[in-house]
């Protein structure tokens, strides 16, 4: 059987389940329009949560999706780990395919089944499960429609193999399935103290949502159980092209290839770090780009930046002085604008930021490695917080850029001196700011981004969105709540509300929270903090 390429990988898991009756939808944003808790997509279930909880209906009781996910801040953060593993990214594509309240255990583990090893021809006897220890039904399923032996069947009793969407919500057993990569690898069979070696592999997570937990004590059945699976595309096409690097997938190849042309430095075992770290964040810039975020000293924005700053750094690494991640985007535009095209709809924004962006840190870079390099010569095992702090504040080293630079040294930071000058350097620019001519009563906004940070504004792509109410306020005193047809100011964690800047007025519109609808008569942005001023 002829190799199959990424793409036609992607291409095969969405037509299998098409074949099936799912329907085959898009992936959604990388900046999620139903979920204002989470800062990225990190999985494919994102854009179906409110299907999930009953709030939302669709046309449609199957779907399939491959999800553009981006895993590089808050609770999923796999940044400090890329480059470093065979597995690790910043991007990532996520297969899966979902039930809402139709099939349930039954078909959703015939369907991995079926494809893994007659579509994919994936080796049977290589595959191991893993199913919840209490869950019984899922073990005999197994047994009865893969034909696998007990010993090949894993009870876990962790939270591995119990998924919730939080606290409380919608939550049931999950069961995964493993690829043995042979004993020429390290690593033990999930469960065992050596699971998180290189041998035994996830490749498929399939979650039966069944249950609701209602109170921290009391769980109930679900009334319409349904299906959630993830499948890392990355990770699966390692597989089937004979490796279990994803790095030495034909798209990987591709982009390492063109890295290699653009800098003239050959791979080679003490620079396979850089080329990683590039290939991989140049996909996490240029999709973030395309979605609108651009690179700041906030949010997402400094997620954004925070990613290139490191993949710049690699290209510094390998000797490159004039900008390249611009001139790689062309091959990761051949590759993946087939299936997502808005890569070709935002080429010039993209090329353009990424050239920009390696400009200006070069030169910020050159410097500040002088100086990094003269105290590193100084210390035995730990940088010093100021040294950190000032890379930070003068030549814009995000603290992780710095750690990753020192992570190779086996050198650390003072964490607590950093930390303590960044808070030093907020309180005088307080200070500052109190002292500029503005009224004092305002520095409760210092007071309100110190706890609720900046506003997320998602204008550029959507005239609507969901958003956390974070505080509400009239005549600069924090309330509790609103009464009805009362005035105040709500601000929330992200908005598509533009804040008058620049002589253009602030939006206009209405905000609906539960039975309470707010008309909003204006937005005024202040310290990055977008304020909704409204009735009730």
């Amino acid at each position: 059987m002829a190799q199959k390429s990424l793409n036609q990988i992607r291409e095969t898991f969405l037509k299998y389940f098409e074949k099936n009756d799912h329907k085959i939808v898009e992936s959604s944003n990388l900046v999620p329009n139903n979920d204002p808790t989470l800062m990225f997509a990190n999985s494919g279930m994102v854009q179906f949560k409110n299907v999930f909880t009953g709030l939302e209906k669709r046309d449609y009781q199957r779907a399939t999706t491959s999800q553009k996910c981006v895993r590089a801040g808050g609770k999923h953060n796999d940044l400090e780990n890329v480059g470093y593993t065979p597995r690790h990214h910043t991007f990532f594509e996520m297969l899966g395919n979902f039930s809402f309240g139709d099939y349930f255990k039954e078909k959703a583990i015939h369907y991995a089944w079926d494809l893994i090893t007659k579509d994919f021809g994936i080796d049977k006897n290589k595959l191991y499960v893993t199913v919840f220890h209490e869950d019984d039904e899922a073990f005999n399923l197994w047994k009865k429609i893969a034909g696998l032996s007990d010993d090949r069947i894993i009870r876990i009793s962790t939270s591995d193999n119990f998924w919730s969407m939080g606290e409380m919500g919608p939550c049931g057993p999950c069961s995964e399935i493993f690829y043995d990569h042979g004993d020429h690898l390290k690593g033990g069979l999930p469960g065992t103290k050596n699971e998180d070696g290189d041998r035994f592999i996830e490749i498929w997570n399939l979650v039966f949502m069944q249950y609701e937990q209602v109170t921290k004590d009391k769980r109930i059945d679900l009334p319409k159980p349904s299906v959630d699976t993830g499948m890392g595309l990355e990770r699966i096409a390692a597989l089937l092209q004979g490796t279990h690097d994803n790095y030495q997938t034909d798209h990987f190849k591709k982009l390492i290839s063109s890295i290699s042309d653009v800098t003239k430095v050959d791979q080679v075992d003490n620079n396979i770090s850089s080329f990683r770290v590039i290939a991989d964040h140049l996909r996490a810039s240029s999709f973030l780009l395309a979605e609108g975020v651009l690179p700041s000293n906030e949010g997402r924005g400094y997620v954004l930046r925070r990613i290139m700053r490191r993949g710049m750094r690699h290209s510094h690494l390998l000797g490159s002085k004039e900008p390249i991640f611009y001139k790689i985007f062309d091959s990761l535009k051949k590759e993946m604008s087939g299936s997502y095209p808005e890569l070709k709809r935002s080429e010039s924004l993209i090329k353009e930021t990424l050239k920009m962006e390696e400009e200006k840190f070069l030169v910020l870079l050159d410097r500040g490695i002088k100086i990094l390099n003269e105290e590193i010569s100084k210390i035995d095992k730990v940088l010093s917080g100021e040294v950190a702090f000032k890379l930070y504040d003068t030549f814009g080293f995000p603290l992780d850029l710095t750690e990753d630079i020192l992570k190779n040294k086996s050198l650390k930071v003072d964490h607590n001196k950093f930390d303590d000058l960044m808070k030093k350097s907020k309180e005088l620019a307080k200070k500052n700011w109190k002292g500029s001519g503005d009224s004092s009563e305002e520095a409760i906004w210092f007071s309100i981004k110190d706890k609720t940070g900046p506003t997320e504004f998602l204008g550029y792509k959507s005239n609507q969105s969901e958003g956390v109410i974070l505080n509400l306020l009239k005549d600069n005193k924090e309330l509790k709540k609103l009464s009805t047809n009362e005035k105040g100011i709500i601000i929330t964690n992200q908005t598509p509300f533009y804040g008058e800047s620049g002589g253009q007025l602030g939006d206009q519109g209405t905000i609906v929270s539960g039975n309470s609808v707010f008309e909003v008569e204006d937005t005024q942005k202040n310290l990055e903090i977008y304020l909704c001023i409204m009735d009730q």
